[in-house]
């Protein structure tokens, strides 16, 4: 789609959200009801007991989908502002996939106290945080800050999300190729929010031989450059490798899961790696290594984020089922430990996993209620 269709069409509707009443408005009897003299009386209600906000307002039913900018995968740091899009679109995919209610909102501050002292002085109005494009290692310690000072889920989609889709891919690509889902070697190239996350889980989902790489090199416990969740990560599973590059990492590795940005994957570097090699270009807009020439390379099973391909690996098939779930299941934390769970049961929609089949299409029927039955299930 060409960017100016693009502009047009943003700009026509300034933005992709309006809102829209659930009670009509037409006479006094109405206005009576739905504002004075009506809402003092619920007003009275929920002084008495705070908990009752949840049945009476829209604090029972809204996420805030918050974001600083400042980790926009395959853009980095565009600012606020610049991330506002991002979860603009996503409020509207929560309504249109999900029927979840989702307001975005732009936080400009780069003080972990301040902005979790933020969102805890707005979470009344709220059923969840959604947490979205925020630069580790921030993000993992505002969202483990909120959990401890907020009784509703706090959600980070980067880490979360992403982890759960990559897992579920990776189930069906081990079938699709006849390897062992725990014996694959695998590069996680990208080492910030998504790309630690998706290697924590992969590693609890019991894959042995991970190698976590970021700009400048293999990820090595001697780095003194590593924030602490990251040397915790990798003190865990201490790489079996002498690598030092991306390139030198990939030799003889069964899969590469890029989390980072576009065009840093050669044709070369795809064919040092084992017979069918599993590439998961994630980076948007521009992949790692665009699809035909990984394919070329050898390629068995070729996933990327974006939609313009088969496979398209992305958190947008767990983030709208998820906080469904969480919400008709009244869940007021977001667990971990829900994400293999749920990844599993994505990759269980696909009962004859092909190399250009490995996860649901976002559209395909039974997304969001396989997710939604699998937090119901879990919990």
């Amino acid at each position: 789609m060409a960017l100016d269709e693009i502009k047009a069409l943003h700009q026509k509707h300034t933005g992709v959200l309006s809102i829209h009443s659930e009670l009509p408005v037409k006479n006094r009897t109405d206005l009576g009801k739905a504002y004075t003299p009506g809402v003092a009386e619920l007003s009275n209600l929920i002084q008495q007991d705070t908990s009752l906000a949840r049945q009476y307002t829209v604090s029972g039913k809204l996420i805030a989908i918050i974001t600083d900018g400042s980790a926009v995968l395959g853009l980095g740091d565009i600012g606020p502002q610049g991330g506002l899009p991002v979860v603009e679109g996503k409020a509207l995919l929560y309504k249109e996939l999900a029927g979840v209610n989702a307001i975005p909102l732009a936080l400009d501050q780069t003080s972990v106290p301040e902005f979790v002292q933020t969102v805890k002085n707005i979470s009344k109005s709220f059923a969840g945080i959604h947490l979205e494009d925020i630069k580790a290692p921030r993000c993992f310690e505002i969202e483990d800050q909120l959990n401890q000072v907020l009784d509703i889920p706090v959600y980070h989609d980067d880490q979360e999300g992403t982890a759960i889709v990559v897992l579920a891919g990776l189930i069906n690509a081990a079938k699709v190729v006849d390897k062992s889902l725990t014996d694959l070697k695998v590069v996680v190239n990208g080492a910030g929010a998504s790309g630690l996350a998706t290697a924590k889980l992969l590693a609890s989902a019991g894959l042995r031989n991970i190698t976590l790489v970021d700009q400048k090199g293999v990820v090595r416990n001697q780095s003194t450059s590593l924030n602490d969740y990251q040397l915790k990560f990798v003190q865990s599973v201490k790489p079996n490798t002498d690598a030092h590059t991306l390139a030198e990492a990939l030799v003889d590795q069964d899969v590469l899961i890029g989390l980072s940005v576009g065009e840093i994957v050669t044709e070369v570097m795809v064919k040092s790696m084992a017979t069918d090699p599993i590439i998961f270009a994630l980076a948007n807009p521009i992949p790692e290594i665009e699809p035909a020439l990984a394919q070329k390379a050898g390629a068995a099973v070729i996933a990327t984020g974006s939609s313009a391909y088969p496979n398209q690996v992305n958190n947008i098939l767990a983030f709208p089922g998820l906080f469904r779930g969480l919400l008709e299941n009244h869940v007021t934390h977001f667990e971990t430990s829900m994400e293999a769970e749920i990844a599993k049961a994505l990759a269980n929609m696909i009962k004859a996993p092909a190399n250009e089949k490995i996860v649901p299409g976002v559209f395909d029927d039974g997304v969001v209620e396989t997710i939604v039955e699998a937090v119901k299930q879990y919990k």
